[in-house]
């Protein structure tokens, strides 16, 4: 089964209140709208995030997954095999560890390529990607992006 899914981040601040945005397409036109924010995030954990939301829905492994993402981040992380790199190192002084290896973890799961677009080109499903992610960014009483929010903490502890 062939899985199209488009996927867009956003931070109001970078770092800020942020949200993702995925749009899910199956064979039969089927399809599904997710997206949820956070009260302090970056652009690229929601634009990682979003991938990530997408994969673990998928309910049949095995699946041939296209990705459209207009993050460079996200998209050459992987298609240039710099992620898997980062894994053999732990992660060493690599930023959203946490959520590469919740990404390398659904990852093999499927048959996935990436497909890097322009954001804001009049492409129909990114552009509706980036309008739930920066509609979750506004949501009133956001949770905390729990991992980012402890890491800055303990950077700002650093600098004291």
């Amino acid at each position: 089964m062939h899985i199209t899914i488009h996927t867009d981040g956003a931070a109001r601040g970078n770092p800020g209140p942020g949200g993702y945005g995925v749009v899910l397409q199956a064979p039969g036109g089927q399809r599904k709208e997710l997206s949820g924010g956070y009260r302090l995030t970056t652009n690229n954990r929601m634009e990682l995030l979003a991938v990530i939301i997408g994969l673990e829905t998928l309910k049949i492994q095995g699946s041939e997954v296209t990705i459209y993402t207009d993050s460079r981040y996200v998209a050459d992380a992987v298609e240039k095999g710099w992620v898997f790199t980062w894994a053999k190192n732990q992660f060493k002084k690599k930023k959203n560890p946490d959520l590469w290896k919740r990404f390398l973890a659904i990852y093999p799961k499927h048959r996935v390529r990436f497909i890097w677009i322009k954001g804001h080109a009049n492409h129909p499903e990114n552009e509706r990607c980036d309008q739930l992610a920066v509609e979750a960014s506004f949501v009133n009483a956001l949770p905390a992006d729990t991992v980012y929010e402890a890491e800055q903490a303990s950077e700002a502890g650093k600098l004291l």
